[in-house]
């Protein structure tokens, strides 16, 4: 099995890079925190993989941080979560988030997730809240802390298109630089525009 990669990305798009290592381009599929994180085409990259078998194809799964591989893993235990649902969940929220939402019971978090129903954030929860012991305590959301204005800009955010996790990103970074903007959906919402643009 291929556990870890090392070459030259010779191309890379949103879900996908194509890795040469040893003059053989690997096909990997891989989670938006991943593609964000990743040098241009033409630079050198590593990898973690997770490599998945089945009757008809061999797929490759690959992950820039450890953390985020074993998450996956984990998540992939879930029935009903296949390796690209579990690749879109981590897509939609970090590894840290995603374990936080696991361990707090937050339903409403997982059915962001397109492909997440309530069922299906229920078994997550059930299956996996105590199973994730070995992964590191997260910081508390923003939202969590800011309340109300925070969430509705979060959401505004995400239905104008960006991703939640670049979302956040942004409310973070504005709300860290001006504190005062927090109060006002209208003012942070303008703030986390300038930011995520």
């Amino acid at each position: 099995m291929i556990a870890h990669l090392r070459g030259k990305l010779i191309d890379k798009q949103p879900g996908q890079v194509i890795l040469e290592c040893g003059g053989v381009g690997y096909d990997v599929t891989i989670s938006v925190p991943t593609f964000t994180a990743l040098g241009a085409v033409g630079q050198e990259a590593a990898l973690f993989v997770h490599t998945q078998v089945s009757e008809d194809q061999i797929a490759l799964f690959g992950f820039l941080d450890r953390d985020e591989k074993r998450l996956f893993e984990r998540l992939i235990t879930v029935s009903g979560v296949g390796p690209k649902l579990a690749i879109k969940l981590l897509s939609g929220l970090s590894a840290e988030r995603a374990v936080a939402a696991i361990r707090s019971q937050d339903h409403a978090q997982l059915v962001r997730i397109p492909g997440v129903g309530k069922k299906l954030a229920e078994r997550l929860v059930l299956e996996l809240k105590d199973k994730l012991d070995d992964f590191a305590a997260a910081p508390v959301a923003v939202a969590q802390v800011l309340g109300a204005a925070v969430e509705d800009v979060l959401s505004a955010l995400t239905n104008l298109g960006y991703q939640r996790l670049a979302a956040e990103k942004a409310v973070e970074h504005a709300v860290t630089k001006e504190p005062a903007v927090a109060e006002n959906f209208d003012d942070l919402f303008r703030a986390a525009l300038k930011v995520i643009r």
